[in-house]
């Protein structure tokens, strides 16, 4: 297997260093503070173990969802474009525009690097609430990493919650995973 070292940086955010590949999920970077009260209250009690400028190059952003500050705030947004690419929604996609790769659940983009390393991101399906939560939450994937080695791979769950659709991969047989 591919060494994986997980870095978590506060939150969401997570930095994955999966062999020669830097993976940063969900970026959150602002500071602590009381940033909405309606229709739902976010206030962010800690700031990140590690400042966005030292994070370093990133060869993707792997976004579960770009609607909500708790998962994408103003600090994290602006690191969007030192990123190779930020692999999220379709429809998160479309409102980020740059460097945003719009996946569905199952779909598969390889990310390959200079020095001939390869790594291929799926996206998983997931849930951001119970059943019709999603015109009001909107959408939401996770996603699974994996190379050409049967059984190296990662699961990003993503921000969601257990439903059936979770159990969806583990059920399916892939050759890289």
């Amino acid at each position: 297997m591919s060494p994986v070292t997980l870095t978590l940086i506060g939150g969401p955010t997570a930095l994955i260093e999966m062999g020669s590949f830097r993976l940063l999920t969900d970026p959150t970077f602002d500071p602590p503070g009381l940033y909405q009260e309606k229709p739902v209250r976010f206030e962010k009690t800690s700031g990140p173990a590690i400042p966005a400028d030292a994070v370093g190059a990133l060869d993707a952003i792997l976004l579960s969802h770009d609607q909500h500050l708790d998962n994408l705030d103003k600090s994290g947004r602006a690191l969007l474009p030192r990123a190779g690419a930020t692999f999220t929604t379709l429809a998160g996609a479309t409102r980020l525009g740059g460097n945003a790769i719009g996946l569905a659940p199952f779909e598969t983009r390889e990310l390959r690097r200079p020095d001939g390393g390869k790594l291929f991101v799926t996206a998983t399906p997931a849930r951001h609430g119970p059943v019709g939560i999603e015109p009001i939450s909107g959408d939401v994937v996770g996603f699974l990493l994996g190379n050409d080695e049967p059984g190296d791979a990662v699961y990003v769950t993503g921000d969601t919650v257990w439903y059936e659709g979770i159990a969806e991969v583990a059920a399916v047989s892939h050759p890289r995973w």
